[in-house]
């Protein structure tokens, strides 16, 4: 099973947009472990109502929490505990495409990190990035994490207003590829990430 993780260097950055285009680029299948927030809405019903292939299947959260906070906080407001050896790889002979919580070193507790579930998967990692004061440390400084953990980054998907600037020092300092660069777009629909992910194919 190929495995894709999708994470981004803070939260509201556009991680599950990105996570429905590359799941529609590879027929995949679509996972997120950790849900937080879910008494406003799920991750997974968002990118059910954004794909069009009839191959995706997605597959229910480990753990799903209702308050919009880090997984450590929620779970603790909800009595849980969060443990990386009960999140195991769902079945399937598919593609998988997982979606992280957060950033990278968000917390599932005291000792354990998203990036615990990257390692553990071995998973190929995207990161999705938007400008906003403050990017390019938090783009760099996740770029510098990945590489110290021997993660194998695919690359990194710019989302919102592009700010070249910006994108210069973060390609040239990363030297990852820029996989795709998804414009403000007024509404994101079934057909915009059709769009998107006819670029992505080649992943």
């Amino acid at each position: 099973m190929r495995k894709v993780f999708i994470t981004g260097i803070g939260t509201d950055v556009g991680k599950t947009v990105v996570s429905a285009i590359v799941t529609e680029a590879l027929q995949a299948d679509y996972w997120k472990p950790v849900q937080t927030g879910s008494y406003l809405i799920c991750d997974s019903d968002t990118v059910k109502s954004l794909i069009s292939n009839s191959k995706t299947k997605i597959h229910p959260e480990v753990y799903k929490l209702e308050q919009p906070l880090s997984p450590h906080a929620a779970a603790e407001l909800e009595d849980v505990k969060l443990s990386l050896s009960e999140i195991n790889l769902p079945e399937t002979e598919n593609t998988l495409v997982i979606e992280g919580a957060g950033g990278i070193m968000v917390p599932l507790n005291e000792n354990e990190f998203i990036l615990d579930i990257i390692k553990k998967f071995d998973a190929e990692t995207i990161l999705v990035i938007q400008n906003y004061l403050g990017s390019i440390n938090h783009s760099l400084l996740s770029i510098d994490c990945l590489k110290n953990h021997n993660i194998k980054i695919l690359g990194i998907i710019f989302n919102g207003p592009s700010h070249k600037m910006s994108e210069d020092i973060i390609i040239k300092y990363s030297k990852l590829p820029v996989l795709a660069h998804i414009g403000k777009e007024a509404k994101i629909t079934p057909a915009i990430v059709a769009k998107y992910a006819a670029q992505l194919k080649t992943i």
